[in-house]
C-alpha cells in the first residue's frame, strides 16, 4: 500500500473528530502494512489537553504491539505534530512519520522547527510532508471556516 492509502485512513480518523466538533486531525500508525493504531483529536470531548490525534494512536499501537518502542512503524497525520507529539514520537521510536498538511503555528516537523530530525537527541525520524496535502488542508480550512460562521451568526 501506498502512503496515499495510509494517509486516506488517517483522513478517516480527522473525519470521525469532525463529527463531533473538533478540529479535524486524524493519525494511524502501520507496521508491515497492518494498522496497529489508530487516533482522532479528542481534546474538547475528553477535556483533554493532552488528546491529540498522534498520542491517541500512538498508546492504541504500543497496547497493540505491546511494548512503548514502536520500532518499524510509520505515523500517517493529516496537521504536521506539534511539539508534545514530536516529543512522543521520538520517544516512541517511530521511524518515520508522514504528514499531510504544514502547520505554521505549532508544527515540530519542519515548519517552526524540526524535533523529528534534532541531531542532539538518540533518536531521528525520516519525515515526509505533503502527502494528500491538499485535502488535509481542506478540512481544517473548511472547519474553521464554519466555526467562524456560526461565532458571527450567534454574534448579529
Amino acid at each position: 500500500m501506498s502512503d496515499e492509502y495510509y494517509m486516506g485512513l488517517a483522513i478517516e480518523e480527522a473525519k470521525k473528530a469532525e463529527a463531533l466538533g473538533e478540529v479535524p486531525i486524524g493519525a494511524v500508525i502501520v507496521r508491515d502494512g497492518k494498522v496497529v493504531g489508530r487516533g482522532y483529536n479528542l481534546r474538547e470531548t475528553a477535556k483533554d489537553p493532552i488528546a491529540h490525534a498522534e498520542l491517541i494512536a500512538i498508546k492504541e499501537a504500543s497496547e497493540t504491539l505491546g511494548g512503548w518502542r514502536l520500532l518499524g512503524t510509520t505515523l500517517y497525520v493529516t496537521l504536521e505534530p506539534c511539539p508534545m507529539c514530536a516529543g512522543a514520537i521520538v520517544q516512541a521510536r517511530i521511524p518515520r512519520v508522514v504528514y499531510g498538511a504544514m502547520d505554521p503555528k505549532a508544527g515540530c516537523a519542519g515548519s517552526l522547527m524540526n524535533l523529528l530530525q534534532e541531531e542532539r537527541f538518540n533518536h531521528q525520524v525520516e519525515v515526509v510532508q505533503g502527502i494528500c496535502e491538499a485535502e488535509c488542508s481542506a478540512l481544517l480550512k473548511d472547519f474553521f471556516r464554519a466555526l467562524r460562521e456560526k461565532r458571527k451568526k450567534k454574534t448579529e
